[in-house]
């Protein structure tokens, strides 16, 4: 775990930002509203956090929930086979990726794949949730205050 620590950290601050960057600001581009984008904007953390970051920042917590759910599955059905496709053959990276991209579900899929992958993709999972939870709201408003 230390030898890998670096390279998680890297991993789970890009996926992190990632995730929250693009859920603000492409459905601003789009013309969402601001409580459509409180609403998708936690959607890559499960739904338990999701739910009550989107509460506190003006979503529509229901609708979070679905979007949550939405993303698991897009993850889970896509993830493994993006991984494969830019030869990610690690089961541990592969995993975490997973985890911090499609939460819940991404996590079962890995598992599907080896309990290597899966026990990583739950500690991507996990430290996203965390992350995210302490740093989407201080975020949120700097973003969705661009347009």
């Amino acid at each position: 775990m230390r030898r890998l620590a670096p390279q998680l950290a890297g991993a789970l601050v890009a996926g992190c930002a990632t995730g929250i960057s693009s859920a603000v600001l492409i459905p601003r581009i789009l013309g969402a509203t601001g409580q459509i984008i409180a609403t998708i904007a936690p959607k890559r953390v499960t739904a338990g956090i999701a739910i009550r970051l989107s509460e506190k920042i003006g979503g529509l917590p229901s609708l979070t929930a679905v979007i949550v759910i939405m993303t698991g599955i897009t993850g889970a059905v896509i993830g493994s086979g993006l991984l494969r496709l830019i030869h990610v053959s690690r089961h541990d990276l592969g995993g975490f990726a997973l985890g911090v991209a499609s939460h819940g579900i991404g996590t079962a899929r890995a598992l599907q794949m080896s309990e290597e992958a899966g026990a990583f993709a739950g500690l991507g999972m996990g430290l996203n949730g965390i992350l995210t939870s302490f740093i989407l709201p201080i975020v949120y408003p700097i973003l969705s205050g661009f347009f």
